[in-house]
């Protein structure tokens, strides 16, 4: 029992390290001024379709991978679909972003099913104890929608389902099928914005950037998914 503790223990702190490492060596190679300006995202822009062009399938997998590390230092989901439709367009994109999200997501799942276990059910079970029965009824089901709905901030609804003992490929196929309507539209979005750096020296105009056919749509659309969300949620997460 000692022994798996002390190997409870090391692993938590090599994750705790290796996210801190990213984290650092990211930061530390750009600041937050350089990565938010024009110039930067335009250099970019091209850099990233040069190696597009030249080996698409090598970029997809190391976005594949920095999606995955993303997610396990508790990085939320927008981000990255913007950036995948951003580089890849929005079909391939989304494709590419909810293959790293899931797994990301389900890697985290498995880590704090292993170590986290009985402190989440400690600070989350009597507030998501509803959900236990319908968890029971349909696994499968119930974890979609708990995932198309969320309400939940990204990184914690990653670990809430320990409290059910979900099955990890339940976790997996659900998570990968009910995040993908919202991460189509944010790479929509990102798809779009390319299209507009790509036509413009310098930065576009918010009247610009709103009026564009390419952002516009995939907002109005991802607005009112949001709604229809809220709503089900209210539903979902009813108590009794």
């Amino acid at each position: 029992m000692q022994k798996a503790s002390k190997i409870k223990l090391f692993i938590g702190i090599f994750y705790l390290t290796l996210v801190g490492l990213f984290l650092y060596f990211f930061f530390s190679k750009f600041s937050i001024h350089e990565i938010t300006s024009y110039e930067f995202i335009k250099n970019n822009r091209d850099y990233f379709f040069d190696l597009k062009k030249t080996n698409i399938f090598l970029l997809a997998l190391i976005f594949i991978f920095f999606t995955i590390i993303w997610v396990l230092a508790a990085g939320f989901g927008s981000p990255v679909a913007l950036l995948s439709g951003f580089i890849f367009g929005k079909w391939l994109g989304s494709l590419i972003v909810v293959i790293g999200l899931s797994t990301g997501a389900t890697l985290l799942y498995l880590f704090a099913n292993y170590f986290l276990k009985e402190l989440i059910k400690e600070k989350f079970l009597n507030k998501f104890q509803n959900l236990e029965e319908k968890f029971k009824k349909s696994e499968f089901i119930y974890l979609l929608i708990y995932r198309f709905i969320g309400g939940i901030p990204f990184a914690i609804s990653n670990v809430l389902p320990c409290i059910f003992n979900v099955k990890p490929i339940n976790f997996f196929c659900a998570t990968f099928l009910g995040i993908l309507p919202q991460l189509f539209l944010i790479c929509s979005i990102g798809s779009g914005l390319e299209r507009l750096i790509d036509q413009n020296l310098e930065a576009p105009s918010m009247i610009e950037l709103i009026s564009s056919k390419d952002i516009y749509l995939p907002l109005i659309i991802f607005v009112l998914l949001v709604i229809i969300t809220i709503f089900l949620r209210k539903i979902f997460y009813k108590k009794g």
